[in-house]
């Protein structure tokens, strides 16, 4: 369907890969992944046609139609958010207006001749109008919208009046809905709940016929999606048979294979050159040195790939604070409407948070989730009830906009001087080095980071502080599967109290023991683990 042979790609003088190959095969299902600059965003517009390669070859089957979904949405105005889906399918739709002037033609007197060319294209186009979901355009636009989160009710609502994040809702809709033969995916989970993720995992492994080609740092998703991994990394493309957790499992194995070889080659040389050293000057061996440095000259020495680079760093013993950290008694939110009024975010919450719990608040989207943390973390009052503190309580709030507090015009370390202002200059280089800011990139202004480089600057300024609550929002929302694991290992090993709102399944899988559930401005309290809530709530269920 869709080949790469000897492809070559380069900025300058970085090589992303050299002589690289692998292909795109009807049906098949694939993850792309590989570290941050490595190249994987460089192979989806290689496929697309929107840059060039250096050197190689890229091949495509005749009539290939890929769709690509990346996180630059582009423009969008003057249409319903039911318009903007369909407006993806104008190809299609231009079919159908032929297939209706066939139809017409059809009627008309003609040879006998022309009525069999005509009838000819008229199959063609028939054909390929029914490949691409012709039929069906609308309606699959509707269930597309509902299963993201977009129901009937918002359908006909002008697209500009939807945020950011519904928008990039909106845009993933358009490359579904045209159905493509190879679908090419840049993070689709970023902007979803759990809920529009189980239904986009449904849709992709059920609904979908073509190709896919994803990136996710959703590492659950990943493994339910694809059956075959391919890496971008260390100058080439390496192709794995398997989910990611098998792609994690075999790496390590073909690492360890690659190690064993690469100290046997070292031990055949390191012999060899110590012949060539106490034999060069003696006559007697002259063939023999010779015909030993031809020979190490034409072995190809194996390299070994430099690790990735992954951040490491564990939260500082907290202070103690008391067995009940928070009271809540008989808790209530409300908004005010645009149109007058108000709106109930919830009511009627009362419980006790304790010391050491790991809570995830949860709840379909727009269930008032984000609202409940920030009242718990003093940024916004209650309207009804009561919220108390208990003793010796530190909060530390990450919020989803927690990036846009940072000063733009700022650099990394002066950041982090701001949060410890009596820390040596060394003490703060090693921070910054944890999170994996090393040489000139300490200083780097705010406003040129990526949005996983922002997050990590907010929990280095989190991490220094004496937190004994940690009110997270989304914590992992621009972090990678590899940060994502660094920052679970460190939750997991925090001794103090944490309540977080994520949509990553694995993350709250591997950290939960109780989950405060949001649904209709009720909430209701599972004392069990994330696993112990799907089961009693069937909220996986419901979701399918």
């Amino acid at each position: 369907m869709i080949h790469f042979s000897g492809i070559t790609k380069q900025y300058g003088p970085q090589v992303l890969f050299r002589d690289a190959g692998f292909q795109i095969l009807p049906g098949s299902r694939s993850g792309l992944v590989g570290p941050n600059g490595a190249g994987k965003t460089s192979i989806f517009r290689l496929i697309m046609g929107e840059e060039e390669f250096d050197a190689g070859e890229i091949t495509k089957a005749r009539g290939v139609v890929c769709g690509y979904f990346s996180q630059d949405v582009g423009a969008m105005s003057g249409r319903s958010a039911l318009q903007e889906v369909m407006s993806a399918s104008e190809s299609v739709t231009r079919l159908g207006l032929q297939i209706r002037e066939m139809e017409a033609a059809m009627s008309e007197p003609q040879t006998e001749d022309e009525m069999a060319v005509l009838l000819e294209n008229y199959g063609n186009i028939q054909s390929e109008f029914e490949h691409r979901g012709g039929y069906d355009l609308e309606s699959r636009a509707q269930i597309i919208l509902t299963g993201l989160g977009i129901g009937p009710a918002d359908y006909n609502h002008p697209v500009e009046t939807f945020s950011g994040g519904w928008k990039m809702r909106i845009a993933l809709a358009k490359i579904l809905s045209i159905n493509p033969d190879v679908l090419l995916l840049d993070e689709p989970t970023n902007h979803l709940d759990v809920e529009s993720i189980i239904w986009l995992e449904e849709w992709l492994t059920g609904s979908f016929q073509g190709a896919l080609l994803m990136t996710s740092h959703d590492r659950e998703f990943m493994n339910r999606v694809v059956n075959r991994i391919v890496e971008v990394a260390n100058r080439t493309i390496t192709t794995y048979s398997g989910n990611y957790d098998f792609y994690l499992h075999e790496r390590e194995i073909r690492r360890e294979q690659l190690l064993a070889s690469y100290r046997r080659q070292q031990e055949m040389l390191a012999k060899e050159e110590d012949f060539i050293a106490r034999f060069a000057a003696r006559a007697s061996h002259a063939s023999q040195v010779q015909s030993r440095v031809k020979k190490i000259d034409k072995i190809e020495r194996i390299e070994i790939p430099a690790e990735q680079r992954t951040f490491r760093f564990e939260f500082a013993e907290p202070p103690r604070s008391g067995d009940d950290v928070v009271k809540i008694d008989n808790l209530g939110k409300v908004w005010p409407r645009p149109e007058g009024g108000v709106k109930s975010v919830f009511g009627g919450v009362t419980g006790i948070i304790r010391r050491t719990e790991k809570i995830a608040v949860v709840g379909i989207n727009g269930a008032g989730k984000s609202t409940f943390l920030k009242v718990l973390a003093g940024e916004a009052e209650p309207s009804a009830g009561a919220l108390s503190m208990g003793v010796n309580v530190y909060p530390g709030y990450f919020s989803q906009h927690a990036m846009d507090i940072l000063d733009p015009q700022k650099t990394v370390i002066d950041t982090l001087q701001d949060a410890m202002p009596q820390a040596h200059l060394g003490t703060l280089r090693n921070l910054c080095a944890a999170f994996l800011f090393q040489g000139d990139d300490i200083y780097k202004k705010i406003d040129k980071l990526s949005g996983g480089e922002k997050s990590r600057v907010v929990l280095a300024t989190m991490l220094v502080k004496p937190i004994n609550l940690l009110i997270l929002d989304e914590p992992t929302n621009h972090l990678d599967i590899q940060s994502r694991e660094t920052l679970l290992t460190a939750l997991q090993n925090f001794t103090g109290t944490v309540v977080l709102v994520s949509h990553d399944r694995h993350f709250l899988r591997s950290l939960i023991n109780r989950v405060f559930e949001i649904d209709h401005g009720e909430m209701r309290i599972y004392n069990g683990s994330y696993e112990y809530y799907l089961e009693k709530s069937g909220r996986e269920h419901r979701a399918a």
